[in-house]
């Protein structure tokens, strides 16, 4: 039987986490420990008390999330958060956040997920923070029109799509997750469509001043490929099963 501090030790490893820097309420690593048993698999984006209590109907007991329990910053324990931690404690659930990690692993990060998902490649790393390059860039002669529906068919939801730029792609750069605000610095890269997943109301304007393309998948869709990747993985690894929690937000 797989133990929980076998599946955080090889994730340190494979993740990178302690060579990565990130945003301090990422908080990368094991965030709640349990007994020791793992048993099943949980992935999801967002660490919540609808993921939580649906991790523990469905018998999982390491459930793996993109946005951990920190990430709104610090906050009292009490009301619903305090009884959501109590169920996890009661249930004896192992709660796993990755963010930067897995959104750059070039294998099972978001980005190289939502790459291969749009068969790109040759892509490049690209756009760097936090000492990373937290994107991709892709060389892909494609019309706009035709990512826009390979895009929406690979997060099987609805694309925002600005078509400021070229009706044929030449350079792409592909940033999952709130990267539309970088939009003046990702075309400063020769850049001419951009995909992200979610960005203020200005870059609208500003994809048109820069004549780029802007394409917006959602915060949320564009972030499930990362967890669903590493829980994959480490079923297969482990040999446990392993199922995707899926509460969209609707950004």
């Amino acid at each position: 039987m797989a133990t929980v501090p076998q599946l955080v030790d090889y994730c340190r490893d494979l993740l990178r986490v302690g060579e990565i820097e990130d945003w301090p309420n990422a908080l990368n690593g094991l965030q709640i420990d349990n007994s020791g048993a793992a048993t099943r698999i949980g992935a999801a984006v967002d660490a919540s008390t609808r993921t939580i209590h649906a991790a523990i109907e469905r018998g999982i007991n390491f459930l793996i999330v993109h946005h951990g329990l920190f990430w709104p910053g610090l906050q009292p324990v009490t009301g619903s958060r305090r009884g959501m931690l109590e169920r996890a404690f009661k249930h004896d659930l192992a709660l796993y956040s990755s963010h930067l990690p897995l959104d750059i692993h070039s294998v099972l990060g978001n980005n190289a997920q939502l790459a291969k998902a749009l068969d790109f490649e040759n892509t490049d790393p690209f756009f760097e923070r936090k000492g990373q390059c937290i994107g991709l860039k892709a060389t892909a002669e494609v019309s706009r029109a035709d990512l826009a529906q390979k895009l929406e068919h690979s997060l099987g939801t609805p694309v925002k799509l600005f078509a400021a730029g070229p009706a044929q792609t030449q350079t792409i750069a592909l940033i999952t997750g709130g990267a539309g605000s970088e939009i003046y610095e990702v075309a400063g890269e020769g850049i001419d469509t951009f995909i992200t997943g979610e960005a203020p109301h200005w870059a609208a304007v500003a994809a048109e001043e820069l004549g780029i393309n802007l394409l917006l998948g959602g915060h949320y869709a564009t972030e499930t490929f990362g967890v669903k990747a590493l829980a994959a993985h480490l079923s297969d690894r482990f040999d446990l099963p392993w199922e995707f929690l899926d509460f969209p937000t609707g950004l």
